[in-house]
């Protein structure tokens, strides 16, 4: 019984730190967002609305868009577009792909 549990208990450790160990692989986004007319495929991280005119953002990825109130995707979050939808931010600064 001891040696079983001792078996059980170090093959959970290794497991256990093998899931630790080993970093989290990049994500990008599949499909492509569009701000303001230009594509961005496969997109990823913060990326910044334009300035001077309200923009509009086309989400045809397979992952929800965070809009940022603050440029580099700071402030608060004005919503999350879902994919398919299509939306011109009101305060949106910057978006972020998760």
């Amino acid at each position: 019984m001891k040696r079983r549990t001792a078996t059980v208990l170090g093959a959970w450790l290794a497991a256990a730190a093998l899931a630790v160990g080993v970093p989290n692989t990049a994500y990008a986004a599949h499909g492509v967002l569009i701000i303001d007319g230009a594509a961005y495929p496969e997109p990823s991280g913060c990326l910044p609305l334009g300035d001077f005119v309200q923009p509009v953002v086309a989400n045809l990825t397979d992952s929800g868009v965070q809009v940022w109130t603050g440029s580099g995707c700071t402030g608060q979050v004005e919503h999350i577009i879902v994919p398919g939808e299509i939306y011109a931010p009101i305060a949106g600064r910057s978006v972020y792909v998760p």
